[in-house]
């Protein structure tokens, strides 16, 4: 049973029209669809991602990362690395924060 809150619906509303775009493109009723192959939409979408799923600033043990993430699209594994190596997050001892 996963007692996580689900994360907040998208709202391309709240962004730039650009990002808007991006997000409508990628996201299907509330789920992403698939990660984009551009960094310039990457970067857009996991942003996206990091307000939706990680909204306090608090750390984050693995298990409940992929938790959240689960709610949204399949391969936490890829969305966890992109969201290191785009600096949006930290991970120190199996715990991630956001950066």
């Amino acid at each position: 049973m996963n007692d996580q809150p689900p994360p907040r619906q998208v709202t391309p509303d709240d962004s730039d029209p650009a990002d808007a775009r991006v997000l409508r493109s990628f996201f299907r009723e509330g789920r992403l669809v698939s990660i984009p192959a551009q960094d310039k939409k990457k970067l857009v979408v996991l942003r996206h991602l990091r307000e939706l799923c990680f909204p306090e600033d608090r750390a984050y043990p693995e298990k409940e990362v992929n938790q959240r993430l689960a709610l949204l699209h399949p391969d936490v594994a890829a969305l966890r690395r992109y969201l290191v190596d785009f600096r949006l997050m930290t991970r120190e001892g199996g715990e991630y924060r956001r950066a």
